[in-house]
């Protein structure tokens, strides 16, 4: 029999060891993660993470084949396939700081590894990692190894949150990187046996080491940069009067340019883009390569711009001042069907809307007040270092108020910001939020949810990221 052990209970760990159980009966899973509160939450009733699907597939095979656990030392000596999904933040500090990655978790994931190991074992990366990181765990892992041969692997996973379980089960592609000799094909084959239980041969696809690593970053970049593209032309239609929508629809009927991941929003979020994205400029000027680095660069530079134009849209649109006035904020995970706020667009704009002084009111369907307290004290890339080494108990803010419900939000509010697309907001009476507002009464929808037109019949002034201007919008400057 097989066995796995997956080192990190996170967000990849979780749910691909849960598919591959319950795909793979034969095969005994262990996830296993120091974090104690981390582990329980998977034993119990409430899983750590909000995923659809994934509550029956842990429900089905925990217990049987698939176990979590915090003893990480005994798993990881008994396991023939160990995968490693630790946090791999961006430094704050130090050389390649707000770039680099920052391997210190994974590197003590190395090392105790080669502590505890007694038998062969094929090492596979599951985590999001710079390009040869491979290489530096092949060297911790060889100058530890007490006459053990390791073979290390890169599997990098392709998930999108609120679809994993079904990105899962019907992959793209799954992605195969190992050393090019006999012993690294033969790790790569005994990997590929896992993955074919379920999925189709064609669609595993083998490369070597640095070809996968580079793959997952490059798959990012590109998606965040169909990202940037879309709201850089957001911001041209609002100063041409096109509607980003058409043009968007346009385009994307070109069978070269698909019409994936052209919505115009706020910005992207999510726990990857932006921090695969750095990771590319860091690997590219490390290589001596700065024109390559400059132009990933510029996908992160539209996505803040395309934050900071919201808040000035909305500040400059009331007055210029926000001052004292309640904004309700509705959504406030970086996507609809999770509940990740990793990196998620609302926390610069609350944090901008906070810094002009608004009082803000906050509902998100999933997100707990304490993640959102947390997420606006805490500095840039706390956010990715295990829980115990995060600021504990950060202050809570004394503006901002979390509800649960999208009527007390924008009860007695000057305006509502739309910054996650939850199918909900689509369904609210907008007449009851009107009748309870300050007037006028402003709506920014920066995921264009709402239908605009309906929302001025009722009163609403309404701003829509990519849409032609309401008449009051055109006399308000948009640049603060």
């Amino acid at each position: 029999m097989v066995k796995i052990c997956c080192i990190g209970a996170g967000y990849v760990g979780g749910p691909t060891m849960a598919v591959i159980a319950v795909k793979c009966p034969a095969i005994e899973v262990v996830v296993v993660d120091i974090s104690k509160p981390r582990i329980d939450a998977w034993n119990s009733d409430k899983l750590p993470i909000y995923e659809p699907g994934l509550d029956e597939v842990v429900k089905a095979c925990r217990g049987r084949n698939l176990f979590f656990s915090t003893d990480v030392e005994k798993h990881v000596a008994e396991a023939d396939i160990i995968f490693v999904s630790v946090n791999t933040p961006t430094k704050t500090r130090g050389l390649g700081a707000g770039k680099a990655a920052d391997l210190t978790y994974w590197e003590s994931a190395a090392r105790m590894i080669a502590d505890v190991s007694k038998s062969d074992k094929i090492v596979v990366e599951k985590s999001t990692v710079p390009v040869k990181t491979a290489e530096a765990i092949e060297k911790i892992l060889t100058h530890n190894s007490k006459g053990i041969n390791y073979q290390i692997l890169s599997n990098p996973e392709f998930l999108a949150e609120g679809t994993a379980i079904e990105d899962l089960f019907k992959p793209d592609r799954v992605l195969i990187g190992g050393r090019e000799t006999p012993e690294g094909r033969k790790a790569v084959q005994a990997l590929k046996e896992v993955y074919a239980h379920w999925v189709p041969e064609e669609n595993i696809i083998t490369t070597n080491l640095w070809s996968a690593e580079l793959s997952k970053l490059a798959a990012n970049a590109f998606l965040a940069q169909r990202i940037s593209s879309v709201n850089a032309m957001s911001a041209l239609c609002e100063a041409t009067g096109a509607n980003v929508s058409e043009v968007s629809y346009a385009i994307g009927k070109d069978s070269r340019i698909g019409p994936k991941f052209l919505n115009a929003s706020v910005g992207f979020g999510g726990s990857c883009f932006q921090k695969d994205i750095l990771n590319l400029v860091y690997i590219c000027e490390c290589n001596g390569l700065p024109e390559v680095a400059n132009y990933w660069k510029q996908v992160i530079k539209i996505n803040d711009y395309q934050k900071s134009r919201f808040v000035n849209r909305v500040v400059s649109s009331m007055f210029n001042t926000v001052s004292g006035k309640k904004v309700a904020v509705l959504g406030f995970a970086f996507k609809k069907d999770t509940g990740d706020t990793r990196e998620t667009p609302a926390i610069d704009v609350c944090k901008g809307l906070l810094g002009d002084k608004a009082h803000v009111s906050i509902y998100d369907p999933e997100v707990t007040e304490e993640q959102i307290q947390r997420d606006l004290a805490m500095n840039k890339f706390d956010w990715d270092h295990p829980m115990h080494l995060q600021p504990t108990s950060p202050s809570a803010i004394k503006q901002v108020s979390v509800v649960w419900d999208a009527y007390e939000a924008t009860k007695g509010a000057h305006a509502v910001c739309i910054l996650t697309e939850w199918n909900e907001f689509k369904e609210l009476d907008y007449q009851k939020i009107f009748d309870n507002m300050q007037k006028p009464a402003f709506v920014f929808d920066g995921r264009n949810v709402v239908d605009a037109e309906k929302l001025r019949e009722i009163g609403f002034i309404v701003y829509s990221i990519g849409k032609p201007l309401d008449a009051w919008l055109k006399d308000m400057p948009a640049i603060a």
